[in-house]
């Protein structure tokens, strides 16, 4: 298996700032040093243009990689917050269908990855907004799961599904998969009412909550229309300075 930290961010649900954490974690542990992968499985492309490439200049993305055989090193792009990137485009929806009567399905985000394990610290997978044959590869792949939570309102209602989707990967396809938690999203320290959903999630689900959560911010919004993450758009505020902490943290974890 990989000696690379393989992190597949994944909720099926959408809106739970999932590409932000994404860029947002991948920049703040470039900046710690490490090297980083960050893979867009997501055919929205949001994590792709967010770090300031457009979907639709790119002839080829990690679909050609993942259904045609292409080498990834034709598709990476570096990008100016410091990581590697294997872009999405639209025609990631297609993999979907073309990868569905491949044998082997569930192993092709792993294979790619083993390729290039020694080159990479850290591979984040920004998984696509549902439980289908992506999500369940980029599972297969990683050696954790991390899994954003917006805590206003009850978006945790997907946690189980997808939950129940690891304790499968786990059993057919990747014994040593870990959940290392879920990272509270969007997060309002003010109301009770977010701090009571988080705690509602550490019970129902036996999760670990993954410090510290992270604030509600204008400059998430802001941060993909710059092509970078908010680490470098907003560089001072509290939602970078969350994102720093988080990373650091899983850093000491790793």
């Amino acid at each position: 298996m990989s000696s690379s930290r393989v992190i597949a961010v994944a909720n099926q649900k959408g809106g739970v700032a999932k590409t932000t954490t994404v860029a947002s974690l991948g920049s703040a542990l470039a900046e710690l040093g490490q090297r980083v992968l960050l893979v867009d499985l997501d055919p929205q492309a949001c994590l792709t243009f967010s770090l300031g490439v457009d979907p639709e200049d790119l002839e080829l993305s990690i679909h050609h990689v993942l259904t045609k055989g292409v080498s990834p090193s034709e598709v990476m792009v570096t990008t100016e917050d410091g990581v590697d990137l294997l872009p999405a485009t639209i025609e990631l929806a297609r993999a979907e269908a073309d990868l569905l009567t491949r044998t082997g399905r569930e192993y092709v985000i792993r294979t790619v990855i083993e390729d290039l394990e020694d080159d990479y610290d850290w591979v984040l997978l920004d998984c696509p907004p549902s439980l289908g044959v992506l999500t369940v590869a980029a599972l297969t792949a990683a050696t954790g799961v991390l899994i954003p939570l917006q805590c206003e309102t009850l978006s945790h209602r997907g946690v189980g599904q997808l939950l129940d989707t690891v304790h499968d990967v786990r059993r057919f396809t990747n014994r040593d998969l870990e959940v290392w938690g879920v990272l509270p999203t969007l997060y309002d320290g003010r109301t009770n009412h977010a701090r009571a959903v988080l705690d509602t999630i550490s019970e129902t689900y036996d999760l670990a909550v993954i410090e510290p959560p992270i604030p509600k911010s204008i400059r998430f919004a802001e941060a993909p229309a710059a092509g970078r993450s908010i680490l470098s758009t907003a560089r001072s505020t509290k939602g970078a300075a969350a994102y720093r902490d988080v990373a650091a943290n899983l850093l000491g974890r790793a």
